[in-house]
């Protein structure tokens, strides 16, 4: 490798450093993209995927519902109606709707009622 190739990874004085922007990753320039492209990991590249997580949750079974393709409205007002149909709370929050409880069977059929496409994801 020339030195012209070669990059900083670590520096003591700043701490690590971002591959792109090479800033401290405290300043990185490109955060603001990334944050931005997290948004596009949450458009629809398929079927809505279902599925429960309990890590991070004591346990407790949370149904978490990815990949809708509708704004952050209908979004809302798609979580509230999904909680509605449960009789259980939750949140829509980072372009996902969390319901409390092992609730996959019902939002799986309410939003094949609906038109989406549904596939389970995980076990």
């Amino acid at each position: 490798m020339k030195n012209s190739e070669t990059r900083l990874v670590y520096s003591t004085l700043n701490g690590r450093l971002c591959p792109d922007c090479q800033k401290s990753v405290n300043h990185c320039c490109c955060k603001q993209k990334k944050t931005l492209n997290h948004s596009a990991q949450n458009r629809p590249d398929g079927p809505i995927r279902v599925h429960l997580e309990t890590k991070g949750r004591n346990g407790k079974g949370v149904t978490v519902v990815r990949g809708i393709p509708l704004s952050e409205e209908a979004l809302q007002a798609l979580g509230k109606s999904l909680k509605q149909k449960c009789g259980s709370g939750g949140t829509v929050k980072e372009g996902q709707i969390e319901v409390q409880g092992d609730q996959r069977e019902l939002i799986m059929g309410e939003l094949t009622k609906l038109g989406f496409k549904v596939k389970r994801a995980g076990g």
